[in-house]
């Protein structure tokens, strides 16, 4: 089920402060974050973010096509590591 229209997009607070702080300072480093449901707004455009899997911090540059995407899209959880099989090398 998706979020009320009215309520509008689900942005973490402090992770858009962090946005705008770093913008107005020029600074281009990485911004680390954990807030994987925060919905990604056109002010994120450009930015790299730090995102956290579970394990490790995945990097993700935000396109003008990821808006409207949840950041934890683009931070995998799983590693496919292919099927199982005795079958290899036939």
């Amino acid at each position: 089920m998706t979020r009320s229209a009215k309520k509008g997009p689900y942005v973490d607070e402090k992770l858009y402060r962090k946005v705008q702080l770093a913008t107005q300072s020029n600074r281009h480093d990485p911004i680390k974050t954990w807030a994987r449901s925060c919905t990604i707004v056109p002010e994120f455009i450009g930015r790299s973010f730090l995102v956290h899997n579970g394990r490790t911090f995945q990097r993700v540059l935000v396109t003008e096509d990821m808006v409207g995407h949840k950041l934890g899209e683009f931070s995998p959880t799983r590693m496919f590591r292919g099927h199982s099989g005795g079958r290899r090398g036939r």
